[in-house]
Order: C-alpha cells, then sequence, then structure tokens
C-alpha cells in the first residue's frame, strides 16, 4: 500500500555528489507519512560532469521538483530558467520546483538559519552586530539572513582574509572582513557569533575561540550538527552563554520546499530533530540537505 501512495504522488529529489549521507530523505519521509501524503522523496548521486544533463532532463521526469546540495547550488542557479531574490543574491540554488515546464530556483538556507534561532534564541533579533566565522559556502546565506533581520554591523572573519573581503563586498557597507585572530577581540563587541567554518565537525579540530570577554547577552550558534554540540556550543554553554547548535538550520530550511512540492506547510518539532539524528550516516560535511 505505501509503495502505491508513492508511486500515486509528487516525486521530490536531494541531488549531490556524494548524496547517500544526507538526512533530506529520512526528514521528508517522516512529514510525508505524518501527513498522510502520497509522494516520494529520494536521494539521486549526480557527478559535476552529469548535473548538466540531469536538470535538462527535469521537465521530463517524474520529478515535480527538489534539493540541490553540494557540489551543485552554484551551477543550478546557472541553470535554472528563474530564481527568487535570495538566490540571485547568492548566486546559489538548493530548491527546486517546476511551472509549466520551466525550473524555478530558491534558496531557502538563509531561511533556514533565521528560522532555527527564532525558534531557540527569540531575542536574536535585537541584535546589532554580529560575527560570521568562514567565509565558505554558506556564509553567504547567513549575511543575508543577519542583514535582512536587522543587524547594521557584520564582521566576515576567514582564515584567508581575501575570501572574508570579497564576500563582504557583496553585501556592502554594513559587512566588514577581517581574518579569524580577530574573533577573540570582536567577541566582546558582538551581539551573535556564528561559525559556518569546519572546525568543531566530526573529524576536524576543534575552534579554540577564549569567550572570557564576550558579552553575557551573546548568541553563539554553529551551523555545523555533527557532532550537535560542538566544542565552540559547549564552551559557550559553560559560560552562561546562549549556544544554538545547526540541526535546526536544516530541517527548517527543508520547510519551503516541502510545502512547495507536497501541498502541506509541515512543522519542526522536537520529534522530528529526534527522527533525523537517528537516521545516522551522516558524513563530515556541512550539507544542508
Amino acid at each position: 500500500m505505501a509503495e502505491r501512495m508513492a508511486q500515486d504522488g509528487p516525486h521530490a529529489f536531494v541531488a549531490g555528489w556524494p548524496v547517500a549521507h544526507s538526512r533530506s530523505p529520512a526528514l521528508h519521509r517522516a512529514w510525508l507519512s505524518e501527513h498522510g501524503l502520497a509522494g516520494s522523496y529520494t536521494a539521486q548521486g549526480v557527478a559535476p560532469p552529469d548535473f548538466d544533463e540531469f536538470m535538462c532532463g527535469l521537465p521530463a521526469s517524474r520529478f515535480c521538483g527538489g534539493n540541490v546540495t553540494l557540489p551543485h547550488k552554484h551551477r543550478a542557479f546557472e541553470l535554472v530558467d528563474e530564481a527568487d531574490e535570495v538566490a540571485r543574491r547568492l548566486a546559489a540554488v538548493n530548491t527546486i520546483w517546476l511551472e509549466d515546464g520551466r525550473i524555478i530556483g530558491s534558496n531557502t538556507d538563509a531561511y533556514g538559519f533565521a528560522a532555527n534561532l527564532d525558534e531557540r534564541a527569540q531575542h536574536w533579533r535585537d541584535g546589532d552586530s554580529a560575527l560570521v566565522l568562514g567565509a565558505g559556502g554558506a556564509s553567504g546565506a547567513v549575511v543575508f539572513a543577519l542583514l535582512d533581520a536587522g543587524y547594521r554591523r557584520v564582521w566576515v572573519l576567514n582564515r584567508t582574509e581575501p575570501r572574508a573581503r570579497e564576500l563582504a563586498e557583496r553585501f556592502g557597507d554594513a559587512c566588514r572582513a577581517g581574518s579569524l585572530e580577530m574573533a577573540t577581540q570582536l567577541s566582546g563587541e558582538a551581539d551573535l557569533l556564528v561559525n559556518t567554518t569546519s572546525m568543531g565537525m566530526t573529524g576536524q579540530p576543534d575552534f579554540e575561540l577564549d569567550l572570557s570577554a564576550a558579552r553575557p547577552s551573546l548568541i553563539v550558534t554553529d551551523i555545523v550538527y555533527t557532532p550537535l554540540k560542538t566544542g565552540l556550543l559547549r564552551r559557550a554553554g559553560e559560560v552562561g552563554l546562549t549556544a544554538v547548535d545547526g540541526l535546526g538550520m536544516l530541517l527548517h530550511q527543508a520547510v519551503p520546499g516541502f510545502e512547495r512540492w507536497f501541498g502541506v506547510r509541515p512543522a519542526v518539532t522536537d520529534e522530528l530533530r529526534q527522527i533525523v539524528l537517528g537516521a545516522g550516516g551522516e558524513q563530515p560535511g556541512q550539507t544542508r540537505s
């Protein structure tokens, strides 16, 4: 019966390379089951040389849309027929759907980041100054979300400062760049600190940041969710700071896509967190899908 329902309903996917470790199938299948919906969500391993063909074939495929994850987000932006404002600002797409044979692209990473903080640190929007550690793929979405929330000063700090400067310049005068060595000093002036680097991730060295000069109101969040509590979050908790893990960003960024493909807006719950955590199999990485 379950197989028949899957066959009769909409079909969605997550495409990446590699993609077998993605927790998105467990996440979306949990929502399909919760709402008693027909449909399917599957992982599609698509190597970079094959991605253009995969995208071009979507209008004639069984899929109504899906997620795009590493390393395809920027190429997906170049291939969609239309992209929304956030995707255009970030030049990256992580959610796509079909409309009259056209491929429409969106980027829900900024939404997921903000929604996670809305849930777990409701006062975060009152902040004025933020530090973003790292200038990789997810950093742009974080900066976008911070500026959209009203932050007036956002520092992007990276091991290689030119890359931080390149990212900061895309967002105008409110965004500044520096090296990671500045993090301890600037943490004393920040309302929010976001780690988007791989440091602290399973298999990677910890980020040894001295938080002794931080304001008591500083919120510390990490987009890493393997492990759920990184060394940075653990130290933040030990000195009494609000610490927010990155799993919620994964869960919340999936909401708009599921609603688009299956017609129901799902909820992010503690039960869902446990289901996704129990899915396991996650390899070290910052995959948002």
